[in-house]
């Protein structure tokens, strides 16, 4: 019986260490959003004031302060010289990508757990079972006493991984749609400051 305990008791320090993950990327996410929608909507419009009024240098020194994810798209905003009109966007545009990519950073993990938390509590039954059909054929004896307290124990690991995948599914589609919202804000903003920009040459 000692060994059902544990057998389900074993599988639950993954589950234990995955709800530890998912909790620090939802404070970190959490974080992110917070300090980001409120820093780029004032920087954003104070660029393109300075922009406007021909302080091209000034609105450069200010990119340095925008979020760390924004720093590569503005810089190549303002480093237009001897390019086209189309290299110029284009490579806007990369640098965008790599931002949205770095906004997402650590997504992958919700979504890992989401999909095979409940596999991982589910091996803690699989487990569970085998052992206790062994201790049935060790002890020669049967019935449903002999192994109701191993299968709960393996049970309850199969309920928090199923838990702990609800938790990270629910949190990952969350946070994509609110980085989706951002995203979009952030294209719109360096797109009228990019047609600013065009104006102004």
């Amino acid at each position: 019986m000692t060994s059902l305990i544990s057998a389900g008791g074993f599988i639950m320090y993954p589950l234990l260490i995955c709800s530890i993950v998912i909790w620090a990327v939802v404070i970190e996410k959490f974080w992110f959003i917070y300090s980001f929608s409120h820093s780029f909507k004032g920087l954003n419009a104070q660029i393109k004031e300075l922009v406007k009024t021909g302080k091209i240098h000034e609105a450069k020194g200010l990119c340095l302060g925008a979020p760390s994810v924004l720093i590569a798209p503005y810089e190549a905003i303002f480093e237009n010289v001897g390019t086209t009109t189309t290299q110029w966007e284009q490579r806007v545009g990369r640098r965008f990508q790599e931002s949205v990519m770095e906004m997402g950073r650590f997504m992958w993990i919700l979504g890992t757990i989401g999909a095979s938390a409940p596999f991982v509590g589910l091996f803690g039954t699989v487990i569970g079972i085998i052992k206790s059909f062994t201790s049935i054929s060790e002890s020669g004896k049967s019935g449903f006493s002999v192994v109701a307290a191993g299968l709960s124990e393996a049970l309850i690991a199969t309920a928090t991984g199923i838990i702990v995948a609800v938790i990270a599914i629910v949190f990952y589609n969350f946070f994509q749609v609110r980085l989706r919202v951002i995203s979009a804000r952030v294209k719109n903003g360096i797109d009228d400051l990019m047609e600013i920009i065009s104006v102004e040459k």
